[in-house]
């Protein structure tokens, strides 16, 4: 039988709270069984999730996975429904990996635009992310994808360089707000701009998922004999610094660790299992049974935290880790 992940989809648009969990479970069973959905025999359909409105549904097989995912439209429809649904099919691992949450000062252009155009025309550049209220001080809030919000850094790169030349004419401001830019996970990639530095220096930003998993499974990345590299951590972003003796190897090693940041990007996906009981004994009770899962699912990274434990991995490996510990939390 082909594995797990394989065989799930990814249903969103399901009506919560218009019925009972279960027959909304029961109605996707049904839907997703008939052959003018192009569906076929339905394993388990894992509903409600932690996602508002998504389910999971694993086919025995994985052909008709494959063929729902072709059928141009799903509509979810019942009597006891008030009007058909539309339902969002994806597959398992298409599933968005990571959002992160970041913290951006806006304070270095104050003295040359208006801030509140500014914001409009970051939200307008990047639709896929999610901007909270400007504060007073310049601070604002985004959330969304890794790679929407490292382009949201290149615009905001972008308008810096072009402020006016008597802002780049004072040094001390200018280098101060590219650190600031740097500080507050928006800027990446940028040189160390002290030339006479006896060490080369490049400096890249990372999602921390990404980066933990980095250097628990392919080490050697941030490993090097001809370069220092070194990260810190804050909070969803990991800022890498990479110095070395001479700039040619410190952009070698950058390209690698990008390379590899861009493969994991596009395989790795996160659950998350929420403790049931945080309590010390909660908390050791699940890292007793991580260690037990540990040698079915090598691959898997778990990162613990207070509240909930952080599964990352590809997609099938995370789907068949959570389920197991489900089962053998029960």
């Amino acid at each position: 039988m082909a594995a797990r992940g394989t065989r799930t989809v990814v249903i969103a648009g399901v009506p919560a709270g218009l019925l009972e969990d279960e027959l909304l479970a029961d109605l996707l069973t049904i839907h997703f069984q008939r052959s003018r959905n192009h569906g076929g025999d339905v394993e388990q359909v894992t509903y409600p999730t932690q996602k508002a409105g998504v389910a999971y549904v694993t086919f025995e097989d994985a052909a008709v996975a494959e063929r729902v995912l072709k059928k141009d439209q799903h509509l979810l429809q019942d009597e006891r429904l008030p009007r058909p649904f539309p339902l969002t099919v994806t597959r398992y691992c298409h599933q968005a990996f990571l959002r992160v949450t970041s913290t951006l000062s806006m304070a270095v252009f104050r003295d040359h635009l208006v801030l509140e155009d500014l914001v409009a025309e970051m939200k307008q550049q990047s639709p896929a992310l999610s901007f909270g209220p400007l504060q007073r001080d310049g601070h604002i809030a985004v959330q969304g994808p890794f790679p929407a919000l490292r382009g949201l850094r290149d615009f905001l790169l972008l308008k810096a360089k072009s402020l006016p030349e008597e802002e780049k004419r004072d040094r001390k401001p200018h280098q101060r707000a590219r650190r600031k830019l740097q500080e507050h996970r928006g800027a990446v990639e940028m040189r160390n701009p002290a030339r006479n530095a006896p060490r080369e220096k490049q400096v890249l930003v990372l999602d921390t998922d990404i980066y933990h998993y980095m250097k628990r499974f392919h080490a050697r990345a941030l490993r090097r004999n001809d370069a220092v590299i070194s990260g810190v951590t804050d909070g969803d972003i990991t800022t890498v610094s990479i110095e070395s003796a001479a700039e040619a190897q410190g952009l070698k090693a950058k390209k690698m660790i990008e390379n590899y940041s861009a493969e994991l990007q596009n395989i790795l996906r996160k659950e998350r299992i929420c403790l049931k009981e945080p309590s010390r004994a909660g908390k050791q009770r699940l890292r007793q049974l991580c260690e037990r899962l540990k040698a079915q699912y090598p691959t898997v990274l778990t990162i613990p935290y207070d509240t909930h434990l952080d599964v990352v991995g590809t997609s099938a490996d995370v789907f068949g880790f959570t389920e197991e510990v489900k089962r053998l939390s029960r």
